[in-house]
């Protein structure tokens, strides 16, 4: 077996720094469990280039018991699989396994944080910090348990959950952070589980939370809720008998400037309207988003392009036309605040009357992002306003002709 420095990728190994924690965040089998395990070998043993010297007293902590046995010590990639003969020995009775040097890795339940009252370490391992049952009290218990050695440290595994602790960990100084997909561990994966996935969970919530291992964040006061967008999601739309494309452009065209929101939408002959494509672009030219906006019409042959005009009235439609002369446009104007137009196309959401055919991850987080004051990033929600004059278009005049041009 070739030393673990020598075939780990770059994210498994321990980063540069005077850290106090790392945070290693990652997708479902994209090795977090083998990177925490050949941490911990290394620092029990004193592995170079791993660990200076040996580290005589270690903490493992998992959500229970059950799990830091059966994960971080006794599985597949745990301390006894990935370790060299003579391979260390768990004392059940005692909780506890013991390295050949005498070095000791005592395991916790995040149920029972006073648990590690009374011990002190020099490092440690806690997996699955998201789903540690008491999170704040067992990471605090630990954190003040940590006061044997020179630098002691503690790596923490775990597929991300919006919970404040991983939050507040995110933010600090001495958080030192690396970031893991699953498909980056494909070679050591069952073959045709991530077309499976990919074709299942690819691009929803739960996807980009198991698999990319984002933090998928959402607001209590959003309009839009993002569980109920992924219910509601479908592969592939049918025939639409009407489409239309969106366009809420910036008012300028600095680095700085707002995206220019460029949404498709269409309407089958139930009634039921979908979201077909999101194109929007940022930073763009007057000239480029007109041409992608004229592209995306002429690619999914849509019957109309609905233009907002407040930021640059005539100009707009002007723009667009250079592009394609004859092509139809409908300008629009707003006349009401952004979440007033929004909440008759949220009741739409929450009917069930609109559904996304396939995933759009960049206008689903301004979705589920957006509250009664606009973003919490203070940026412009310029998909979502695109996807609003979308639906609105297509709601309030599906009886409006198709006109094909010849």
């Amino acid at each position: 077996m070739p030393p673990w420095a020598e075939v780990a990728r770059a994210e498994q190994l321990p980063p540069g720094g005077d850290w106090r924690q790392w945070l290693m965040i990652g997708g479902r089998g994209s090795g977090k469990t083998r990177a925490g395990a050949e941490w911990i070998g290394a620092m029990a043993m004193g592995t170079a280039p791993l660990a200076a010297k040996a580290h005589g007293r270690i903490a493992l902590v998992a959500e229970t018991l059950g799990d830091a046995r059966e994960v971080m010590v006794e599985g597949e990639s745990g301390l006894r699989a990935i370790s060299l003969p003579p391979r260390p020995i768990f004392e059940a009775s005692r909780r506890r396994l013991v390295f050949p040097n005498g070095a000791i890795a005592q395991i916790f339940s995040s149920e029972d944080p006073d648990s590690l009252r009374g011990y002190q370490f020099d490092a440690a391992w806690g997996d699955e910090l998201a789903k540690w049952r008491h999170a704040e009290a067992c990471f605090d218990n630990l954190q003040l348990a940590l006061r044997l050695g020179d630098r002691p440290r503690v790596l923490l595994t775990t597929t991300p959950r919006p919970i404040p602790i991983l939050k507040r960990l995110l933010k600090e100084g001495s958080t030192a952070v690396t970031h893991m997909r699953t498909a980056e561990n494909a070679e050591n994966l069952a073959g045709g589980f991530l077309a499976a996935m990919e074709a299942r969970y690819g691009g929803s919530r739960l996807g980009r939370q198991e698999l990319d291992g984002e933090m998928i964040e959402a607001r209590t006061d959003a309009l839009f809720d993002r569980a109920a967008i992924d219910r509601q999601r479908v592969r592939a739309a049918p025939a639409m008998r009407r489409i239309v494309v969106a366009v809420d452009p910036p008012a300028t065209a600095t680095k700085r400037s707002d995206a220019c929101g460029i949404v498709a939408a269409g309407v089958a002959e139930d009634g039921q309207i979908y979201i077909l494509s999101d194109g929007s672009l940022e930073a763009a030219k007057p000239a480029d988003w007109a041409r992608a906006a004229v592209r995306l019409f002429e690619r999914l042959e849509a019957d109309r392009i609905v233009a907002e005009v407040n930021q640059g009235g005539d100009m707009v439609e002007a723009v667009i036309r250079t592009i394609s002369p004859t092509v139809p446009i409908r300008s629009v104007r707003a006349t009401r605040g952004k979440w007033t137009r929004a909440e008759p196309v949220a009741a739409l959401y929450e009917q069930g009357r609109v559904r996304h055919a396939g995933s759009f991850p960049a206008l689903e987080d301004e979705m589920a992002d957006f509250g009664p004051d606009g973003l919490s990033n203070g940026r412009s929600p310029d998909r979502l306003d695109a996807m609003v004059w979308a639906v609105t278009a297509l709601s309030t005049a599906q009886a409006e002709p198709r006109v094909r041009g010849l």
